[in-house]
C-alpha cells in the first residue's frame, strides 16, 4: 500500500529510479554511466539528485563502503500505483473507466495486450486479484 504522503517522483527522479529498479543496487557512478549514455549528464547532477531523492526516502543509501550504494526504496509496481493513483484522481476525477479508454486511444494496444487486459478484467471481476 502506498503511503498517501510519499512524495511522488519527478522526472529526473524516475529515470534514475527506472536504473536502479532494473540494476538493483548501484553507486551513484553506476547510475551515471547509464544516464550518460542516453544523454550528457553531469555527475554532480546525478550525485545531488540522488542525495535529494535520499532526503525525500524515494532511495535508501548505504554508508558502510567508501563508494554509497544506493537502492530505490520502493519496488517499480508501488511507485507505479502511486503515480496512477494520482493521475487518476487529478485527470480523471476518480474515474478508471475514463483513465483507461484514454490509455487505450492514446496509443495502440497490440492484441497480447488485450488478451492480458482481459485476462486481468476476469480475475477482478472473480475477486481472485
Amino acid at each position: 500500500m502506498v503511503k498517501p504522503n510519499q512524495p511522488r517522483p519527478t522526472d529526473a527522479e524516475l529515470e534514475i529510479l527506472r536504473i536502479l529498479w532494473s540494476r538493483g543496487p548501484s553507486t551513484v557512478r553506476d547510475v551515471h554511466q547509464q544516464m550518460h549514455a542516453g544523454k550528457p549528464t553531469g555527475y554532480t547532477t546525478v550525485l545531488k539528485l540522488m542525495q535529494i531523492m535520499a532526503d525525500k526516502n524515494l532511495v535508501r543509501r548505504n554508508e558502510e563502503q567508501r563508494a554509497h550504494i544506493y537502492e530505490a526504496a520502493l519496488p517499480r509496481d508501488t511507485t507505479q500505483q502511486q503515480l496512477v493513483g494520482d493521475l487518476l484522481d487529478r485527470a480523471f476525477g476518480g474515474s478508471a473507466r475514463q483513465l483507461v479508454m484514454q490509455a487505450l486511444a492514446s496509443r495502440p494496444a497490440t492484441p497480447e495486450d488485450l488478451d492480458e487486459i482481459r485476462s486481468l478484467l476476469d480475475e477482478y471481476e472473480r475477486g481472485t486479484r
